[in-house]
Parts: structure tokens; C-alpha cells; sequence
């Protein structure tokens, strides 16, 4: 049977940014709700070595360091729920001037007076079995968190934006050879970027391709190369790689939120300057929701920080008390 709970502040997501606000909020005896979402751990969870997240000097596994927040924000009594929210009614006129009302897929509603959103983006794919199958073990949709592993290597990157002219001319400094895999004859990507690209002895391309399979075995090293078709020709190749970075954008996760909270034209939560806050009292976002930028574990867990510390003193000037933080 459904239920509804109410509790002062609930947060949206289970990643460093949703896992951090909880810690916080937890230790200023706030008691907060942690709604997990479909990903439970969020991007993390999907990758293998983390090697830049301070305070691990052998580096930590990305599903370790989710299961070491987790347990962290639990100590601090967080009550963590395993749902997903598909109904959030923010606005005053959803509300009808009761609290932030939350309707879970099972049926349970969760109302609260504050709200940390830290839901995060997802990566786009290419949606092919081998790219699935080959997640962690050489598919990245990050190269400022995986590309150090790809040393002296030759690797891949697939799209034509600004997002894959970024990560390629990132991984030239790691790799001895970046493949630019793009299913047009020209970028989309800014100018000056493009001429940094093609300025670089590193970088290849292949032009109006696509990759039809990532070959490779996880149990075996992983990813060995793709096979790519030009578009025009029909024609197919294998080229010889061990990594492969896809980088045609990210999804923010606000699509529950309707016009309710101000968004950019791709989607991601406007906050105030220096600030978590969105154009909502009481409603705050952190991490990759917000974040389209850096997109690190690190710089969501900061902002992480600053939803937790701005939620709490919303809520003690809102009942009258000093806040504890």
C-alpha cells in the first residue's frame, strides 16, 4: 500500500553530489530522506579505476568509492529510499500551498519543506550490445577521468561537437594516437577548436563513419579495436585501438521538473551566481544537473557541499533557529 511521509528536507540522487548534501545535512541532525533514482551511485558505477578523487593514493573502484559515500551518509542518519521520483510538483500553484510534493514509481509520495536536486546527467551512447558490454573495460564517456590510463596507446573518439573536440585534443596528452571517428566531412565544433585539432600531429580522423561494433573482450583486455562503415562508400575497416571515448553530449536527468525550474536551452538547472539556489525558495540543485562544464566527482561533491549549507540555513531562518552547519 502507498504511503506519504513528510520530512524537512529530502534529496534527489544518489552520486557524489546527492551523497555529500547528505553527509552534511546528516551531521547537522537534519535527519534528511535520499531518494536514489534509477541509478543508484549515479555514473560512478560504471567506472573502474578512480584515480583522482583525493585521499586514495592507490586509486579506488568507481562502485567502491559510491559504496563508501553511501555508508558515510548512512552513519550520519540518512534514510535512504530505493525509488525513483516520476511526479515532482514544486511551484506554489502544484502545491496548492501545501510542502514540495514528490510521487515515487511505487506509489509512495514524499513531501518536504527543502529540496536538493542532484540527479545528474547521463552520457548519450551510440546504444550498440558491444558498447555495453565494454563499459568500464574501455568505453569512457569521460576522458578527463579515464584518459591517463591510455598512456602511449592509440584510442578513439566518437562525435563531431565541441564536447568530442575537447576530450581529443585532452587525450592527445596521454595517447600517441586519437582517432576522430565522425559521421559528417566537417565538425560542428568552434572554430578556433577545429584548428587546434587539425593542428595537432596526433590527431586523425575519419570522416563520414560511423562504428557498427566495439570489439574487444572484457575478460580479455578489453576493448582491441572497432569496426567502422563510411557512410558513403558502405565500405568497412577495422581500426586497431584499445580505447574508445564517446563523446556526442549529456542528458541532464531535470525532465520530471517540466517549466517549473528555470533550465538552459539544453536542459541543464540554472543557479543563482556563486550559489545552488534555483529560482525556487527552498529548491536547490548540485552536481552534473547544474554542472555541464567540469562533470567531476569532485566538483559535484562540492557543490554537493554548498546545496547541503544552503539548504540548512533555509531551513533554520525558515523556522526561526540558527543554523548548525
Amino acid at each position: 500500500m502507498a504511503t506519504e511521509t513528510h520530512n524537512s528536507l529530502i534529496i534527489l540522487g544518489s552520486g557524489p553530489a546527492g551523497y555529500t548534501a547528505a553527509i552534511y545535512t546528516g551531521r547537522a541532525n537534519l535527519n534528511p530522506i535520499l531518494i536514489q533514482g534509477m541509478q543508484p551511485g549515479g555514473q560512478l558505477t560504471v567506472t573502474t579505476e578512480v584515480d583522482n578523487f583525493p585521499g586514495f593514493e592507490e586509486g579506488i573502484q568507481g562502485p567502491e568509492l559510491m559504496q563508501k559515500m553511501e555508508a558515510q551518509a548512512r552513519r550520519f542518519g540518512t534514510q535512504i529510499i530505493s525509488d525513483l521520483v516520476v511526479q515532482a510538483d514544486l511551484t506554489a500553484e502544484r502545491r496548492q500551498g501545501g510542502p514540495i510534493r514528490l510521487t515515487c514509481d511505487s506509489g509512495d509520495v514524499y513531501t518536504c519543506d527543502a529540496l536538493i536536486i542532484a540527479t545528474g546527467a547521463s552520457a548519450r551512447w551510440l546504444g550498440l550490445e558491444s558498447e555495453k558490454k565494454l563499459g568500464g573495460y574501455g568505453v569512457s564517456a569521460c576522458a578527463t577521468c579515464d584518459g591517463f590510463f591510455y598512456r602511449g596507446q592509440e584510442i578513439a573518439v566518437v562525435g563531431g561537437g565541441d564536447t568530442a573536440v575537447e576530450e581529443a585534443l585532452f587525450l592527445t596528452n596521454f595517447a600517441s594516437k586519437v582517432t576522430l571517428i565522425h559521421r559528417r566531412d566537417s565538425l560542428r565544433a568552434e572554430k578556433v577548436m577545429q584548428e587546434r585539432l587539425f593542428a595537432n600531429p596526433k590527431v586523425h580522423t575519419a570522416w563520414n563513419s560511423v562504428v557498427e561494433e566495439i570489439l574487444g573482450d572484457p575478460k580479455a583486455g578489453g576493448v582491441s579495436g572497432v569496426r567502422l562503415k563510411n557512410i558513403k562508400t558502405g565500405e568497412t575497416e577495422i581500426l586497431k585501438v584499445t580505447g574508445v571515448f564517446i563523446a556526442i553530449g549529456h542528458n541532464p536527468n531535470t525532465a520530471i521538473f517540466g517549466d517549473q525550474l528555470d533550465k538552459d536551452e539544453q536542459g541543464y538547472l540554472i543557479t543563482k551566481a556563486n550559489s545552488t539556489a534555483t529560482n525556487l525558495p527552498g529548491v536547490y540543485a548540485a552536481g552534473d544537473v547544474q554542472d555541464k562544464t567540469f562533470r567531476q566527482a569532485i566538483t559535484a561533491a562540492g557543490t554537493g557541499c554548498m546545496a547541503a549549507l544552503e539548504a540548512e540555513r533555509y531551513l533554520h531562518e525558515k523556522s526561526g533557529e540558527a543554523a548548525r552547519i
